[in-house]
């Protein structure tokens, strides 16, 4: 079994998330009482914040993320799952710098996606993710349009994120006008919604709306274990 390294605490709520879903997908997969192997480096999501939100500077927060990569690295990691979604945006930059490979979570999304048959969805998460172009990229190649919401949309959702998801809080309020902004997605021609932050799943579970939903954060622990488990 290959080692996972995790680049985590971005936040740290979808952080244990995927530890326990890398453990529960495992488990089910070769029975027993079977878990991963990983290693977990931490990232403190503030120093992360004030370089990004605060001090607006992209080359620090892409050094922390670095940083966080080479250390999985040296803790003998074969391959890096990072526990968020915006942060991806680093992975062209900080990849030729180290010499293991990233599992990213748009790949898997796109996979999923072109699986259910789908070809245009929309895309839900931070806003340097929705007015990012690392997902519009990844799922082009995939043969899958990506929408995104409108200006007041994307910024209840970003509000949202970082304001509740982020600090554990789940509200129903939330939950039921995300059903909603979704259902309006889906009349404008979304298909499906991608929770491209690996919060929102805590917050809407596809049991929540009869509309296809993809997890990120399942997703790219799936995948994580596939990848764990190949000759």
């Amino acid at each position: 079994m290959r080692k996972i390294g995790l680049i985590g605490g971005l936040s740290w709520v979808s952080t244990a998330e995927y530890y326990r879903l890398l453990n529960e997908i495992t488990q089910k997969t070769l029975g027993g009482v079977n878990s991963p192997r990983l290693i977990l480096e931490s990232v403190n999501r503030e120093d992360y914040v004030q370089h990004v939100n605060i001090r607006k500077d992209e080359a620090a927060a892409s050094k922390l993320i670095l940083n966080a990569a080479r250390s999985v690295e040296a803790g003998g990691a074969e391959f890096i799952v990072i526990c968020c979604n915006d942060v991806h945006r680093f992975v062209p930059e900080i990849q030729p710098r180290i010499n293991i490979p990233f599992l990213h979570i748009a790949e898997a999304t796109g996979r999923a996606i072109k699986k259910a048959g789908l070809s245009r969805v929309a895309l839900l998460g931070v806003m340097k993710t929705m007015e990012g172009t690392f997902y519009q990229d990844v799922l082009s190649s995939f043969g899958i349009e990506t929408m995104v919401p409108d200006a007041d949309t994307r910024d209840y959702v970003d509000k949202t994120i970082m304001d509740e998801m982020v600090r554990g809080r789940f509200s129903p309020q939330t939950r039921d006008r995300y059903i909603d902004l979704m259902w309006r997605l889906n009349k404008k021609g979304a298909e499906g919604i991608i929770l491209g932050c690996t919060e929102i799943p805590l917050l809407i579970m596809q049991k929540d709306i009869d509309l296809p939903t993809f997890s990120t954060t399942d997703l790219h622990c799936q995948a994580a274990v596939e990848m764990a488990l190949a000759d």
